[in-house]
């Protein structure tokens, strides 16, 4: 089966939300109280699937708010040297700042991000800041969860989708649960339930639907999807780390993606990379079960890699690694 899109648009994929930096431990292997060196990034998941999607081949774009300073000029140009189109990146003039994760790398199975975000640019991005011209000029918008997080930035996401659903554009919901700024699960599951109601494609790991469903213990895929078919998905991915991933369509058809084998140095990454090549195959006309198979050869190259953005891989690499089929 595949998922069609509108063919007659200048861009693949408009991003929506957090652009912000990451610095990455390059000592391994040790705390953060004893880590000196840190390597800078742009981050953000969904700048991430952006950056992930024009390194594919993927025409790319992205609406957002950046801080006026060091950090938001390095973002705007990392973003412009990938590819992406960054017309629709606001600058933020109030001195608020960008969002800084500071990541600890203690073993490949134990890896932490320490969070700075209080009063950081990217949520406060403004309903009036956000144009339906230019998302008319794409075939998905893509949102993250994160952005729903705080007003102003909530209603301008409610915004976006409200007017890609106008025009038919593909919405792609990136669940991207963190609990920063966040006030209370309760809280998160209201709007993500609100918004995965209204997306064409919802995407997220399986303890992300249960945050979006307020469940205190694992919930069942039967029952997500079931729900969410009640509305407007077409297609829901939930990802079970090294288990493989599972795509469902409101046809009736499961498909699953198995995990590749790889050498794992940390564990964050994985969903943004794994979103970008998903993306990719659907759009480029491969089918689910190929686009599965994509989505899960991205993210074990990502998380074999330093960091997120600039780790993301080409087709080719993504070919090798799912003709050489070392899955789990």
């Amino acid at each position: 089966m595949n998922i069609s899109f509108q063919t007659d648009k200048e861009f693949d994929v408009i991003g929506f939300g957090r652009a912000c930096i990451d610095l990455n431990a390059v000592e391994y292997n040790r705390p953060m109280e004893e880590t000196i060196t840190f390597q800078k990034y742009v981050g953000g998941s969904p700048a991430n699937i952006a950056i992930g999607s024009s390194k594919l081949g993927l025409k790319a774009g992205f609406i957002g708010k950046i801080p006026d300073d060091q950090h938001g000029r390095f973002i705007e140009q990392y973003l412009s040297e990938k590819g992406i189109d960054t017309s629709n990146l606001v600058v933020d003039r109030e001195g608020r700042k960008t969002g800084l994760a500071f990541t600890e790398i203690l073993s490949p199975e134990e890896c932490s991000i320490l969070m700075y975000r209080e009063n950081v640019a990217d949520l406060y991005l403004e309903p009036t800041e956000v144009h339906e011209y230019y998302i008319t000029r794409a075939k998905i918008l893509l949102i993250s969860g994160t952005a729903l997080a705080q007003s102003p930035s909530r209603e301008a996401t409610l915004k976006a989708i409200n007017l890609a659903k106008k025009n038919n554009i593909k919405v792609v919901f990136e669940l991207d649960y963190r609990p920063y700024t966040w006030k209370s699960l309760e809280e998160t599951a209201v709007y993500y339930s609100l918004v995965a109601e209204k997306a064409d494609i919802v995407v997220g790991t399986r303890d992300e639907y249960d945050v979006m469903e307020n469940l205190s213990n694992e919930g069942d895929n039967q029952a997500t999807v079931d729900y969410l078919f009640q509305h407007e998905p077409e297609l829901v991915v939930i990802k079970h780390g090294v288990d493989g991933s599972y795509a469902y369509t409101r046809s009736g058809e499961t498909f699953r993606g198995r995990a590749y084998k790889t050498e794992v140095l940390k564990t964050f990454g994985a969903g943004d990379s794994y979103a970008s090549a998903f993306l990719y195959a659907l759009v480029t006309g491969k089918d689910i079960e190929t686009a599965l198979k994509y989505g899960g050869a991205s993210a074990s190259i990502v998380v074999s890699k330093h960091s997120s953005s600039e780790a993301m891989p080409t087709v080719a690499e993504i070919e090798k690694l799912i003709q050489d089929d070392n899955t789990y």
